[in-house]
């Protein structure tokens, strides 16, 4: 395949949209948003509850040495940070190619391109370029944001564009030193997203024509680097933000601002926010920390009550996960870390044995991905750190590998700026890791 030009890219920001499971014991009242998805779909950022956990079961318990067989491998891809989305028999994503910003598809299973569709010029930003956001993907359509703040509607079978809209033109959006990295929510008829404005930090699009249905006029924080959540907290369906100085709620059906909590995320906050039925749990990097709120409702009103704040969970942008009353994610001066999801307190940490990265869940395990390019296969379990195989990508780009580990049909899907790599990870495939094809 025709091998693109690899453009530099080094923001130590641009995995937050990469940086974007089914049935979610851990959820509470969070919901899926994105339209009905086949159970092995991975149709938007973090999966069908944007919570990094897949419901797939029957996959690898340990994995070979040189790790599992490798399917296939495709370059060509272009330039970017952008997590991949799978739906319907195809792989959406996102790249930097030349002077363009572009949309594609890919076939999942053979990774040839099915068609590619320009949305804009590529947007040069402070410490590199490429494509950050995970497409959306809802029946026959996909939603997705560039770099620079143009949000598009395309067709899933051609990629052809239904609508266009831009958050700074549009609705005063101030986009944030690294661009745009938001992966956009779909919700009902809506699709929702943050462009950071003096006239409403969010806004809601009717999803069918790209017209403004609200914006919240009172929560008007910038836009930071996080992905929206949705929950329905006290009888409330909401939706959830973290900015550069707040977590907050606003009502899903007019933007009213539910509450707000205070929380400086300087620098970066990154990490898509935790909803446990009540209870929100932030966290970022550049010593933020972590904090859980519980949200209370009296009288018709809700405000946002800390349970506690702490440093044992510092995560920069590889984001966590909460598997029963537990998170795991990489936690910057601690390493990986399992924390107490109820009492914040740290349970295990391992500094040496793994670097800095992002983390999905499956099937009882952890995949955890090194931004070195190590990617490992963890026991998601409280009793302590214990690895069942891990391999190095091949391939490897001179960037950080920051795109997030996604798990859809039996496959691990990982990215690494031009190339994507494709393995078997259900349990009895017998195939030899040969390299790819």
């Amino acid at each position: 395949m025709l091998e693109r030009k690899k453009l530099a890219i080094g923001s130590i920001l641009l995995a937050s949209c990469l940086l974007t499971g089914t049935g979610n014991s851990n959820a509470g009242d969070a919901t899926s948003a994105s339209g009905a998805a086949a159970p092995a779909d991975w149709a938007q950022w973090r999966g069908p509850n944007r919570n990094g956990l897949s419901s797939e079961t029957g996959l690898l318990k340990s994995w070979p040495k040189g790790g599992p067989a490798l399917a296939w491998r495709v370059t060509g891809l272009g330039g970017g940070y952008t997590t991949p989305s799978i739906a319907g028999g195809k792989i959406f994503g996102m790249s930097y190619r030349g002077s363009d910003e572009v949309v594609w598809a890919l076939d999942v299973a053979t990774g040839k391109e099915l068609w590619s569709t320009k949305i804009a010029a590529a947007t040069p930003v402070d410490y590199g370029q490429g494509s950050r956001a995970t497409p959306t993907v809802d029946g026959n359509v996909l939603y997705t944001l560039g770099v620079g703040g143009d949000l598009v509607c395309l067709e899933t079978a051609t990629g052809k564009e239904l609508w266009h809209r831009h958050l700074q033109k549009d609705f005063s959006g101030r986009r944030p030193g690294w661009g745009y990295t938001e992966s956009p929510l779909v919700d009902g008829d809506k699709v929702v997203c943050t462009p950071g404005s003096g006239k409403g930090t969010i806004v809601a699009l009717d999803k069918r024509t790209g017209e403004a249905i609200w914006q919240s006029k009172d929560y008007k924080d910038g836009a930071a680097y996080a992905s929206l959540m949705v929950a329905t907290i006290g009888g409330v369906r909401q939706y959830v933000q973290m900015t550069g100085s707040s977590v907050a709620g606003v009502a899903a059906d007019d933007g009213r601002l539910l509450w707000r909590y205070e929380r400086q995320g300087p620098t970066a906050a990154v990490p898509t926010p935790i909803v446990s039925g009540n209870f929100v749990y932030a966290t970022s990097g550049y010593g933020a920390g972590c904090h859980m709120v519980e949200i209370k409702s009296t009288g018709g009103q809700q405000q946002a009550d800390e349970v506690y704040a702490s440093k044992t969970m510092v995560n920069h942008h590889g984001g966590v996960v909460l598997v029963g009353d537990h998170l795991y994610g990489f936690s910057d001066g601690k390493g990986w870390v399992c924390q107490n999801f109820k009492t914040g307190e740290m349970v295990w940490n391992e500094r040496s044995k793994l670097g800095k990265g992002s983390v999905t869940y499956a099937d009882g395990h952890l995949v955890a991905r090194s931004e070195g390019g190590t990617v490992a296969l963890l026991e998601a379990a409280p009793t302590g750190f214990v690895e069942k195989g891990r391999f190095e990508q091949p391939d490897r780009s001179q960037y950080n590998a920051w795109p997030h580990p996604v798990i859809a049909g039996g496959r691990l899907y990982i990215r690494d700026q031009d190339v994507l790599l494709c393995y078997d990870v259900k349990d009895g495939f017998t195939g030899a890791n040969s390299g790819g094809k």
